[in-house]
């Protein structure tokens, strides 16, 4: 019985002892070992073998990437306005010795020393610029908090800023602003319409009388070359005319047919001349002499070899009946 307990104890005891010195470390996992409590190594992923009651794991530390929330805090602008800033720290374990013996606790001391850096940093902006300013704010909390890290092992990836949150009477007046920019923008972008469709419509009617006057001109141009034509025909006809009447003139019977012509317009138009009853005219007291007249014509074309076209025989008016 007594051998039993015996036995017993020392499987105990060798599971204890086993249960001290074999040991696996996880992946992205790294634990210190102090070795009669000084630091020893740093264990990686896999399995190892301690030395029962001499080694001790002190410190375990996760390598994958962290995300620490930062707690709002009250910050003021350069222009005196208090916000609420909150915002979230990315980082991660480079160097486990450093970070188990370098700070009592890496992600307290990070958040703090964020918060003030980033106190700092909003003090130097106006509130307008804030929201448009995040990205370089993160970029200069990052770059203190590393700078502060380095020593402690661990590495600030990057730091976002998360809200802004101004007070209630400052939002009503950012809101009105910005309401009265949009107005502003509406405004503008109306009267621009505006001035743009009445430059087209001028420019439509700049065309358009540019296109009337076009038309015009070629109207006139072609109705003068219609006239142009039209006298150069008249013309030609009328020398053809002449031509034929002189050609006529001097073949044989032609002298008899010319008087005979004349004399038949001359009477028709001193018969013209009687039927005016309410003109009273002055004529030569010669006019109803048609062989007189006759001879002249004869004689004058015998002297110029062509036929000018019957005298008109009415005379200027001098009163009325």
């Amino acid at each position: 019985m007594s051998a039993l307990i015996v036995f017993g104890v020392l499987a105990l005891v060798v599971l204890l002892i086993i249960a001290k010195t074999a040991l696996v470390v996880p992946q992205q996992y790294a634990f210190v070992v102090e070795r009669l409590g000084k630091y020893f190594g740093t264990l990686e992923a896999g399995f190892h073998i301690l030395l029962p009651f001499v080694d001790v794991i002190r410190y375990r530390h996760e390598l994958k990437e962290r995300a620490i929330d930062i707690p709002e805090q009250t910050c003021i602008t350069r222009d005196n306005v208090t916000v609420g800033v909150d915002g979230v720290l990315y980082l991660k374990v480079m160097n486990p010795q450093r970070a188990s013996y370098g700070v009592n606790n890496y992600g307290y001391a990070l958040i703090q020393l964020a918060q003030t850096t980033l106190r700092s940093e909003i003090g130097k902006i106006d509130l307008d610029r804030t929201f448009e300013e995040r990205t370089h704010i993160n970029g200069q909390v990052v770059a203190e908090l590393d700078k502060a890290s380095e020593p402690w092992g661990v590495k600030v990836l990057r730091y976002e800023i998360k809200n802004i949150t101004p007070p209630h009477d400052v939002l009503a007046a950012m809101e009105k602003q910005m309401r009265a920019e949009r107005e502003k923008r509406a405004v503008i972008l109306t009267s621009e319409g505006e001035r743009d469709a009445a430059i087209n419509n001028a420019e439509g009617k700049k065309q358009q009388v540019i296109k009337a006057s076009e038309a015009s001109r070629q109207q006139q141009i072609n109705e003068a070359e219609g006239q142009a034509s039209a006298i150069l025909a008249v013309a030609e006809a009328t020398a053809a005319g002449l031509r034929k009447v002189a050609e006529t003139v001097g073949s044989q019977g032609g002298m008899e047919a010319m008087q005979l012509r004349v004399a038949e317009q001359y009477l028709q138009r001193f018969g013209d001349l009687a039927n005016h009853a309410k003109t009273t005219l002055v004529i030569p007291a010669n006019v109803a002499d048609v062989a007189s007249m006759i001879s002249m014509v004869t004689s004058f074309v015998k002297a110029e070899g062509t036929v000018p076209a019957p005298p008109r025989s009415e005379t200027p008016r001098v009163g009325q009946a």
